[in-house]
């Protein structure tokens, strides 16, 4: 019996933080145990924001290597560059022809510009590209050229994915039949929103990350930032209402978890000490990761190899549907 084909893609942004570890990688590798899963680097949606060549290329390699070190399995699992597959972008075209203005107008990385642009006072277009304008109609080709079954995606995500349903089934009904499969939403299990060094959701707009893979003594260096409240050694805590609690639950098992709340509500552990306790359960995760993502980025010939030889798995695949369509819409 076939497995369900699950599709996962990423724009190359730069390396990882412990919030995009356990809201997305983690949960999309998992994934590959039920599913006929599909990886991918997104450098030509990169390319709306990144003009560098140097950096996209860079950027793609340490996307790779992240995959990888965490755990991928080249032989298991498919792991391609998007701008490797040609057919994704003739696919692109053949689905622009079916896709409305208003709804790239609707989508919400456009509006968003636009509305930016309007607080500042400039023209409303003012920086949109035709790669941001129509980044959904791509999107769309990345996801019904492998006819995916799932996409894993967040409860903030979920719009990517609806517009790409629109658009699949627009073709579906004007042709009175199902030339693309109607994907489904796999919505991630929220582990709530990873907590930063202040105590906000972990982003890099709020500059209060924990790098990934970051070094050890810079590890600590940086967890004895996490902000705390004013309490004393002495004083007995709420762990339900501290950041290092928070982040500590993420790397600990239900026993480490309840040993580490005793300690919280005994009192007699400073802010110090349970720092030094979350960095010591983060750095045993994340040291083999750090280890194979070190050795991986330094051998650049393997990961070509690897993203060469799904690149061309990928192709076959999307060969087979482009030629499908053609003939459904008369062009072949």
């Amino acid at each position: 019996m076939n497995k369900k084909i699950a599709l996962t893609g990423i724009k190359p942004t730069g390396l990882p933080h412990i919030g995009n570890y356990f809201g997305m990688y983690k949960p999309a590798l998992e994934l590959a145990k039920d599913y006929d899963t599909r990886y991918f680097i997104a450098d030509y949606h990169g390319l709306n924001s990144i003009k560098d060549p140097k950096i996209i290329k860079e950027l793609t390699y340490e996307v790779a290597a992240t995959w990888l070190a965490m755990g991928l399995n080249p032989e298991k699992s498919i792991l391609y560059k998007q701008s490797a597959v040609c057919g994704t972008f003739e696919l692109t075209i053949l689905l622009m022809a079916f896709t409305s203005k208003g709804l790239m107008n609707r989508a919400h990385a456009y509006k968003a510009k636009v509305a930016e642009n309007t607080e500042a006072s400039r023209d409303p277009d003012d920086g949109v590209n035709m790669g941001l304008f129509t980044y959904p109609a791509l999107m769309a080709a990345d996801i019904l050229q492998f006819d995916s079954d799932v996409i894993p995606v967040g409860q903030d995500q979920k719009q990517h994915l609806e517009m790409t349903i629109d658009i699949a089934q627009i073709i579906n009904h004007n042709y009175g039949k199902e030339l693309l499969k109607i994907p489904a939403a796999l919505i991630r299990e929220s582990t709530g929103s990873v907590i930063g060094l202040d105590g906000r959701k972990m982003s890099k707009s709020y500059n209060n990350t924990i790098p990934l893979f970051l070094p050890e003594k810079k590890l600590r260096k940086l967890l004895m930032k996490i902000v705390t409240n004013s309490q004393t050694v002495d004083e007995p805590k709420d762990p339900d209402k501290c950041n290092i609690f928070a982040l500590y639950k993420l790397f600990a098992d239900i026993q480490q978890q309840a040993e580490m709340r005793k300690k919280y509500l005994a009192g007699g552990m400073g802010w110090g000490n349970a720092k030094q306790e979350l960095f010591e359960i983060m750095n045993e995760t994340i040291t083999p990761i750090r280890s194979k993502y070190e050795n991986l980025i330094k051998n650049k010939d393997y990961i070509d190899e690897v993203l060469r030889e799904g690149a061309e798995k990928a192709k076959e695949i999307v060969s087979r549907k482009l030629s499908f369509l053609r003939e459904e819409l008369g062009l072949q």
